[in-house]
């Protein structure tokens, strides 16, 4: 008999239909020389800390770090789950050959080979590697099954990942939690999602440190277009007045005219991270939500394997994309162009250097009925992306136009779709303008040397402070390992470096929204104050870079393709862990403070102090003074000052400089050593008011920066 186990019953199901396994049995199905079972998800895990020495089950820092000699697993504690094994561990123990149908990546590879493991196979192992769930694919992986040691690699990469994640995990967490929270708080740290934070919070500190300055630019309309002067934008309203003045005094001539025919590129297939960010931008999906939607799609047999991270097609595909795209009757309209001709073997989109365990996310031809309307606008993003892949390009005209008033030069820039190509597939959408795009704007044919009246005048704006991330931007940065790619082939190049996998990159978004350490406001996520507060508490560069675990992850990459070996994966991390305790254990305190927790946890030792106190207050109160560092802030009449004040003489007084200080200056005194800029401050013996961040100096005396 041959055990296949598949790792959903629904998936299970699919498989035990087409290899003629009919029977249902108490938690498999038998017929035909097979018995087909499943898991769902993962039934194992790593062993927990108390797993390997009793007193590892408390969080103290002279236990830390936490090695142990080796790593074992063990069986989610769920009785479910244990019933299930049971089932697999008999069915596996009596067969001949098993045949590992899990999800065909990663994740899937070692939820089985754990299950395998701990059900303590001998049978010889095979591999069923499909990209969709459709009753040909599966056919035709049982033709052309694997040997399991194909992907040992894969294997490898997934046990040092767990492995990587659980010694960075469990002690980081444990050290930061033990050395810098306060009661029952737990300060959770990651190999990503660390530094996933630390972009959040950083781009969190531009934009608070962000102050708008006004600007003056001179525009002008000549022959009902309007010009824009190609000068640095002016800083006061008086230049932008003699500027204006200067304009009306001498006519427009046109400089040079110039008309370029270009073509704007045909979009790349989707992987998991591109249409996460497509969906996100679109219809405010959250990347968790679109990869449940995709992943229903793919065990509905509608898309192929969504947890991709390559916007490219195996050149063998190449015949079968005609037959696909017949299959998608409700878009016949966008087809039939296409099924007129030969399908074109694209480049950009056939590439067998560019795909490594699986192709794009493409539909596999089945027709959508029935859907849910989430599904089905997830559909609809694969099925337009897929279609107009192989349409023409758009071909577009750029135009320049530059001119002059006296000295002062102008420009205007325009275009033109000549022929829209692929952008018919889109004809009905909304078209939202991308930041720095080009909107389309047709301009009348000038002449270089014509000269004439115009109008001009003066636009006043404000400068803006940088886009808090979005969902679909964070995805993008944590792809790129934090830089700013627009361009579609570097980012592909870029890809090994980026932090996370498209599979979890869903998962450690949705993980720091639960830890409070980020928070959505629209479309827009912010860093909380507990969020800022642990990334400036942690001092190691390399728990917080993006790049430096970008590097990880390269390596992860290299275990999968078998040039790294696991084992020295491990000894670089354990080696970071030691190095990592040994750098905290002997850091000062610094205060954390810790977003307010619904479920309240008590305290081992309550503190008698009940009387009612502004939040803010107890918040600053509570912080260890910055000059003498042993003794805590009291509020007095006056001012926030040391418990010792008599012998440290450490101070914050409420007003300073004739401006009274907010919660939040204290806070970032007590946090950096400085405020942001403050407006309004008086000097002494002044009438005039300046503006000018408060800061310590050497001896923690408050001065202007």
């Amino acid at each position: 008999m041959k055990v296949c186990i598949a790792e959903k019953p629904s998936v299970a199901r699919d498989i035990a239909e087409v290899i003629g396994a009919k029977q249902r049995k108490d938690g498999y199905y038998e017929g035909n020389g097979y018995q087909v079972t499943w898991t769902f998800g993962h039934f194992c895990t790593l062993k927990e800390p108390h797993d390997y020495y009793e007193q590892w089950k408390f969080w103290r820092l002279e236990d830390l770090p936490m090695i142990p000699p080796s790593f074992g697993i063990k069986l989610i504690e769920n009785s479910g789950v244990q019933k299930q094994f049971k089932i697999i561990e008999t069915l596996v123990q009596a067969c001949e050959e098993v045949i590992n149908c899990g999800d065909a990546g990663q994740e899937g590879e070692l939820i089985q080979r754990w299950v395998l493991l701990k059900a303590k196979c001998a049978a010889p192992i095979k591999r069923l590697w499909i990209s969709s769930l459709t009753v040909e694919a599966i056919r035709d992986g049982f033709l052309h099954l694997k040997t399991a040691d194909q992907y040992d690699n894969l294997y490898a990469a997934g046990s040092a990942r767990a492995i990587g994640d659980w010694l960075l995990g469990m002690n980081a967490t444990r050290l930061f939690t033990k050395k810098f929270a306060q009661g029952k708080v737990v300060l959770s740290i990651g190999r990503v999602q660390t530094p996933t934070l630390a972009m959040i919070v950083q781009r969190q500190k531009e934009i608070n440190a962000f102050v708008s300055e006004d600007y003056w630019e001179l525009k002008t309309i000549y022959r009902e277009t309007e010009f824009t002067a190609a000068i640095d934008r002016l800083k006061t309203p008086d230049k932008a007045a003699k500027g204006l003045a200067y304009l009306k005094e001498h006519p427009f001539e046109i400089t040079s005219f110039e008309k370029k025919d270009g073509k704007e590129g045909n979009p790349r297939l989707f992987d998991l991270t591109a249409l996460q960010v497509e969906a996100n931008k679109k219809f405010g999906f959250s990347a968790d939500d679109t990869l449940k939607y995709i992943q229903n799609l793919y065990e509905k047999k509608l898309t192929t394997y969504p947890r991709v991270d390559t916007t490219y097609l195996s050149e063998d595909l190449h015949p079968k994309i005609a037959g696909i795209l017949q299959d998608m009757t409700p878009y016949a309209a966008l087809t039939a162009p296409l099924l007129a001709n030969p399908i074109p073997k694209l480049k950009t989109v056939f590439d067998d250097k560019k795909v490594t365990d699986h192709h794009a996310i493409i539909p596999t031809g089945m027709h959508p009925g029935g859907l849910p309307l989430e599904e089905k606008r997830i559909y609809d993003l694969v099925a337009r992306r897929f279609i107009a892949a192989f349409y023409p390009e758009c071909k577009i005209s750029n135009t320049t136009v530059l001119g002059k008033v006296g000295q002062v030069p102008f420009k205007v820039t325009g275009k033109q779709i000549l022929e829209p190509g692929w952008k018919e597939v889109y004809a009905n959408d909304v078209k939202e303008k991308k930041e720095g795009e080009e909107e389309e704007k047709i301009l009348p044919h000038f002449e270089v040397g014509e000269s004439g009246p115009h109008t001009p005048r003066i636009h006043q704006g404000k400068t803006s402070p940088p886009k808090a991330f979005t969902e679909a931007s964070l995805l993008r940065a944590m792809e790129t390992a934090g830089k700013q790619v627009d361009d579609e082939d570097l980012r592909e190049l870029l890809k090994d470096n980026g932090i996370g996998r498209p599979s979890t990159r869903a998962n450690i978004i949705e993980t720091l929204f639960r830890r409070k350490y980020i928070e959505k406001k629209k479309k827009n996520i912010y860093a909380t104050q507990t969020g800022m507060d642990l990334i400036d508490t942690i001092q190691t560069e390399l728990l917080k870079s993006a790049e430096l675990t970008g590097q990880w992850e390269r390596k992860l990459r290299l275990i999968e393709k078998g040039e790294y070996a696991m084992d020295t994966f491990k000894e670089e991390l354990i080696q970071m862990v030691v190095d990592l305790t040994k750098e905290v254990k002997t850091a000062s305190y610094k205060f954390i403070t810790i977003a307010p927790d619904p479920p309240p946890v008590p305290e081992e030792k309550e503190k008698p102090k009940k009387e009612p106190k502004p939040k803010k207050a107890v918040v600053i109160a509570e912080v260890p003074c910055p000059k003498c560092k042993t003794h805590a802030l009291k509020k007095g009449n006056t001012a926030y000052g040391c418990a010792n004040f008599k012998e440290c003489g450490f101070k914050i007084p409420f007003e300073i400089l004739g401006k009274k200080l907010t919660d939040k200056h204290i806070a970032d005194l007590l946090a950096k050593g400085k405020t942001a800029k403050i407006k309004g401050l008086k000097m002494p013996g002044s009438t005039e008011e300046r503006e000018g961040k408060l800061e310590f100096d050497k001896d923690f005396n408050i001065g202007i920066g």
